[in-house]
């Protein structure tokens, strides 16, 4: 079906070009581009709902970073990271996913036009854009797409898209300055500084040119800043326990011990941590040795410039940059014991490294070899920088030919990763202080400093992701129906996409205890024609229709064709419906040459020893060349109400189905089918599970449906100014995918199934303006969700409350009194995660921050 609808496509194009020669210019009107179409257009209102992000609410919003701004809105559902996400092989990133189905299936544009993803891949498959990365002053509006849009953009474009929207004209200078930190003792510090200015006009000057540069730094947020989490004893809460590590015993047995209180160790009741167990455990608290949000320096910088060519043409020119750095704790020194490994590159497989005592060992007084299990803690924390380099350059001319709006640009853009990492352990020198007794693991005072830095080991993992693209659109009005102008759009679109994600020659050497790797070495083009057709049927009934066909060098092609239609009942009333169909490519990290080595927790009924408790496990994934994309069937119903002009409300309905949805199978179902696939699952002597095997595969189908609500309201109060009231709510209906391969669909809206999904997400904002003064209360609010694992257990919901206060001292200055979690709201526990799902919550409490601003 495929090659028709192609042929159909370009014949649709072929067919209109005569059309366009003969076709009168209409008379010029104001048209704007809104996100998710090619055809100008008068209308506020279009058939797909965007919600409109501005200068004004961005600055009421008294957020610090543009993460943080679209991070906030309600469509993000779920299964999104921020740099709270401490344990990725993306660290420091952050990301958004629209109706929860994967920040891979939201596709981020700067002006319309697409940026590099980040240097890796976050969750080992999926490839997005890392919103820390780009510029904050520059930013004019925002618009976000909550409808699939495959039919105009491609791939990543199935749950929706944000448009980035920089300014094109800035006349002066705007400085802002904005310092504050936590309220609650944590000791964090955060600082902004923001410059933009720019000259000329288009229309008065023939140029213009914009240039902006932001920079933040905040400190490092660890667990014992927290009071709450700083003791690790969650016992009063449900499913709660004393959250301490044991470690330092023999035999596989953490009762036996092996030596005694030392460091950071001290003996505790095993059933406190793991209910159940009898007698003593040494064990650790862990929160000294966990950061919770890293410290971040940032720096970006965007350039901007135009030219007016003449009365038809302009040429334009833009320069993103982005710096990030984020420091973090990596992890506890390491614990060395059953399941110790290193990589082998000439088997591509893991190499088991036996952790046993020798007879004679100074710390084995027995007459045979002594298994035991031990944290290095003379060797000091794991630590961990990510430094990231995020450019892009664009050049284009735009402008109008014989009737024709066109636009054409060339672009490059990469990201650049270097993460280095201290305090790891040297597998050789290991196992010589192993096998000759010099190093002392019952009293690691005892150790001398020569023998630590034998084992320390420093590394670092370079990646890098690079993008180009060439694009083309056109786009007039082809004759003039009875109920209006026949809009067209048609263009073309190429581009290359690279991703070269390395580990560290000390891994690919074997030389790393326990590593963790994410090799993606890929590169494919990626070619498109599209067209769009924006029909008026009646003088308020609308048609739009729009069909895209790309071509993979890697899996194929794909065709997505759009439906809309937009209709104007009446001066108050709206109604609009898309029907689509969409695709998400097989990203480069699951179709080309990867490997990847992770760990995770599984509970697996064949343990000898703890055959109803989670244990660690390490997960070896691969590629798969054979994937076909996930194809979707996109839904889109809504309806706007605008009883007057101060007042409109605004619902619109969801739904998306997407078929063979790319995972690896889960390590549950792995387990249980473990005689049929034993290949699958390796165990040590005493039968417990080291590795499971995994790999990429088109698993089953997903349904994932619900509704939004728009509010807005302005209600003049003659002297006492107005008050505006905005509010957006989400409701997932359903989120349905299959537990494994071949099962029935499961819905996990409103439990963490598929990771947690609550039902309700909303943020409803108050502005006040009066004289001199801009007031902004905003709520923010996170529904409870059911614990899938604990049935009767729940996650409860979460408010929390942000104000700012903006004065304007004088015509040029202005203060801003930001409070953040006015009310000191606590995280919501969840006993699934280690305390809190950090995708739905921030565990910093209330935080305060001066900002200045100032126009010359």
């Amino acid at each position: 079906m495929q090659q028709p609808l192609h042929r159909q496509l370009v014949l649709a194009i072929a067919a209109a070009l005569p059309l366009l020669a003969a076709a009168q210019d209409s008379a010029p009107v104001d048209r704007v581009v809104i996100t998710g179409s090619n055809i100008r257009t008068t209308q506020k209102e279009g058939a797909s709902a965007v919600q409109v992000i501005g200068a004004k609410e961005i600055a009421a919003s008294g957020k610090a970073s543009i993460a943080d701004v679209i991070r906030s809105i309600a469509a993000n559902s779920g299964n999104s990271y921020n740099e709270q996400y401490t344990g990725s092989f993306s660290a420091g990133t952050a990301g958004l996913s629209l109706r929860g189905i994967g920040q891979k299936n939201t596709l981020i544009l700067v002006n319309g036009k697409r940026v590099s993803p980040y240097a890796t891949a976050q969750d080992l498959q999926e490839v997005f854009v890392d919103l820390n990365s780009l510029p904050m002053a520059a930013v004019q509006r925002i618009e976000v797409l909550k409808d699939g849009a495959s039919s105009v953009y491609g791939s990543d474009a199935v749950a929706g898209v944000v448009n980035i929207i920089l300014y094109k004209e800035f006349a002066g200078v705007d400085v802002t300055g904005q310092y504050g930190g936590s309220t609650e003792g944590t000791g964090q510090r955060e600082k902004s500084a923001a410059l933009q200015t720019g000259f000329g006009t288009l229309d008065g000057d023939g140029y213009s040119v914009v240039f902006s540069v932001d920079a933040q730094q905040r400190d490092t947020l660890n667990q014992t800043d927290v009071a709450w989490m700083r003791g690790s004893d969650f016992r009063g809460n449900p499913s709660g326990t004393l959250a301490w590590t044991p470690t330092n015993y023999v035999n596989g047995n953490p009762t036996q011990l092996l030596g005694g209180v030392q460091g950071p160790l001290q003996l505790q009741p095993y059933d406190a941590i793991t209910p159940g167990k009898s007698g003593q455990v040494l064990a650790f608290n862990p929160a000294q040795y966990r950061t919770l949000i890293p410290g971040i320096k940032r720096v970006h910088a965007s350039l901007r410039g135009t030219v007016k060519l003449n009365d038809n043409h302009e040429a334009y020119a833009d320069v993103l940059y982005g710096h990030s750095r984020a420091d973090q704790i990596f992890g506890a020194p390491l614990t060395v014991g059953s399941g110790l490994r290193a990589w082998n590159n000439a088997k591509q497989q893991l190499d088991n490294i036996p952790v046993v005592l020798p007879v004679g060992h100074p710390n084995n007084p027995g007459s045979t070899p002594l298994p035991i299990n031990a944290t290095l803690f003379d060797l000091g924390a794991r630590m961990k920088q990510d430094k990231v380099d995020f450019f892009r350059v664009l050049a284009g001319a735009k402008g109008n030919v014989a009737g024709w709006d066109y636009d054409a640009s060339i672009g490059q853009s990469g990201s650049k990763l270097e993460e280095t990492v201290q305090n790891f352990v040297n597998r050789y020198e290991f196992e010589k202080v192993l096998a000759d007794g010099s190093y002392n693991f019952v009293n690691q005072a005892a150790n001398s400093e020569a023998v630590r830095n034998r084992l320390r080991l420093s590394t670092l993992r370079p990646a890098e992701a690079k993008l180009t693209t060439v694009d083309f659109s056109a786009t007039r009005e082809l004759l003039q129906l009875p109920a209006g102008p026949l809009g067209f759009a048609a263009g073309a679109q190429w581009r290359r996409e690279e991703m070269d994600s390395q580990t560290s020659t000390a891994v690919l050497s074997g030389t790393e205890l326990r590593p963790a790797i994410n090799i993606i070495n890929g590169t494919r083009k990626v070619a498109a024609l599209f067209a769009e057709f924006n029909v008026p049927v009646l003088k308020d009934l609308s048609l739009n229709v729009a069909g895209r066909a790309d071509h993979y060098d890697d899996f194929g092609s794909a065709f997505s064709p759009k439906a809309s239609v937009r209709w104007q009942a009446a001066q108050w009333l709206l109604l609009r419906g898309t029907a689509s169909r969409g695709f998400r490519a097989p990203s480069l990290p699951e179709i080309t040459n990867s490997t990847s080595v992770s760990y995770g927790n599984v509970i697996d009924p064949r343990d000898p020893l703890t055959p109803t408790q989670a244990r660690g496990v390490t997960n070896l994934t691969i590629a798969n060349p054979d994937l076909k994309p996930e194809r979707s069937n996109n839904l889109n119903f809504g309806i706007v109400l605008a009883p007057s002009s101060r007042t409109s409300v605004g619902i619109d309905y969801y739904h998306i189905r997407t078929k063979g949805v790319i995972d690896t199978e889960s390590a549950d179902n792995i387990i249980a089918n473990e005689a049929t696939a034993p290949n699958k699952v390796v165990r040590d002597a005493q039968g417990r599970i080291l590795t499971l095997y995994r790999q990429y595969a088109n698993q089953g189908d997903r349904v994932v449906s619900g509704l939004d609500l728009d509010l807005r309201h302005t209600l003049p109060l003659a002297a006492w100014g107005k008050l505006t009231f905005n509010g957006q709510l989400s409701r997932v209906l359903k989120f349905e995918a299959p537990l494994a391969v071949g099962e029935p669909l499961t819905d996990g809206a409103g439990n963490n199934w598929f990771g947690s999904i609550p039902t309700w997400r909303g943020v409803t904002s108050a502005t006040w303006d009066i004289g001199a003064f801009t007031n902004t209360l905003i709520w923010n609010y996170v529904d409870g969700y059911d614990q899938t694992s604990k049935p009767g257990e729940r996650v409860k919901p979460v408010g929390t409350l942000d104000a700012t206060v903006a004065w304007k001292a004088t015509p040029a200055a202005t203060v801003s009194f930001i409070v953040q979690n006015l009310t000191d709201k606590r995280p919501s526990w969840d006993s699934s995660t280690t305390f809190f799902d950090f995708t739905q919550a921030d565990p910093r409490g209330r935080t305060a921050a001066v900002k200045v601003n100032y126009k010359f």
